[in-house]
């Protein structure tokens, strides 16, 4: 079993930044893959970023260049920093645990107003 908690959300103009962070219960060594996903109204939840257990990442083409997915081993958290905003990237971010994810945290709002 895996609790995720997701932080750091909120409303930012379009061209800023915001850093969300994803709070995981245990060890994300023993995790395979964490990413971040999204959904905006009316779609289908999508990948972000990913990043393995052993530091590998993989991009979404839309945030390459814009998004950074990290982790923090001692505290076992796993972040996105988001730069560059635009009012396409207005969604729910969710943390998932694993590929596919069988374990999601409740999300947190992002919205980038134009």
């Amino acid at each position: 079993q895996v609790q995720l908690v997701e932080s750091g959300g909120g409303l930012v103009q379009a061209g800023g930044s915001l850093r969300i962070s994803c709070a995981v219960s245990r060890s994300i060594f023993t995790i395979n893959v964490m990413g971040w996903y999204r959904q905006a109204p009316g779609k289908q939840r999508e990948l972000v970023a990913q990043i393995t257990n052993g530091g590998s990442t993989n991009y979404a083409d839309s945030v390459k260049g814009r998004f950074t997915i990290s982790r923090d081993t001692a505290r076992n958290t796993v972040a996105l920093q988001m730069n560059s905003l635009k009012p396409e990237d207005t969604a729910v971010y969710y943390c998932g645990a694993y590929r596919p994810p069988n374990y999601w945290g409740q999300g947190t709002q992002v919205t980038v107003s134009a």
